[in-house]
């Protein structure tokens, strides 16, 4: 009888901006079997470029990334050409809801968070490479709480305040914009960042663009 021949090992590509990040995870990664990690970006632009020339099979994917492509937008660009481009594994420390809806919505099999054991991180991977999800714990208890209790929708005074947001406004101008006060611009805002689960203003306006909220 002859041996079983072992499956191809996953072509993983690494995306982080930090040097010592991306130099920590080839040396964890070279102790496993089956993953064989073929070239390491620093910024997004550069992990399209290599993902082109590299073909990858998973692309382990940081959310922050220094430049002009952040992590989301790197990951919709790899998941949504025409072509079957590489799976995208989120590596991250973030784990707000805006941030794993951004990134699940851009096309990422999967969010991990950084304090993962090195197993869960092996195993991620090889799912990743066969198409299956994998979520840090802590990442599928929000989805399913979220799920559970989804969050009201936006009024149509909230739409048009967050679109003024959108135009980079402050407070006073978004008042004098809309005749209302400011202190009822700050309440509206409130519910806005609840709503869609941000605590920033740029944070709004980034998970309004993703749901395509604005006009």
């Amino acid at each position: 009888m002859s041996a079983s021949v072992p499956p191809p090992s996953v072509r993983l590509l690494l995306c982080d901006d930090h040097a010592v990040v991306r130099a920590g995870l080839r040396a964890l990664l070279s102790s496993a079997d089956g993953i064989d990690v073929v070239g390491e970006a620093g910024t997004g632009e550069e992990a399209l470029a290599l993902s082109a020339r590299l073909r990858p099979d998973v692309v382990l994917m940081d959310l922050q990334l220094d430049g002009g492509m952040d992590g989301v937008t790197a990951t919709r660009r790899l998941t949504g050409g025409p072509d079957p481009g590489p799976r995208v594994l989120v590596l991250t420390m973030f784990d707000t809801d805006a941030d794993i809806t951004r990134a699940i919505e851009a096309g990422a099999t999967g969010y991990l968070l950084k304090a993962e054991r090195p197993d869960e991180l092996f195993a991620a991977i090889r799912a990743a490479a066969a198409g299956r999800s994998a979520l840090s714990a802590p990442v599928a208890d929000r989805l399913l709480t979220r799920l559970r209790s989804p969050r009201p929708a936006l009024s149509t005074r909230e739409h048009e305040i967050l679109a003024q947001l959108a135009r980079g406004l402050g407070n006073r101008e978004i008042a004098r914009t809309l005749f209302i006060s400011e202190a009822t611009v700050k309440t509206h805002l409130g519910r806005i960042y609840g709503k869609l689960g941000v605590e920033t203003r740029s944070g709004a306006v980034a998970v309004a663009k993703e749901r395509r909220l604005l006009p």
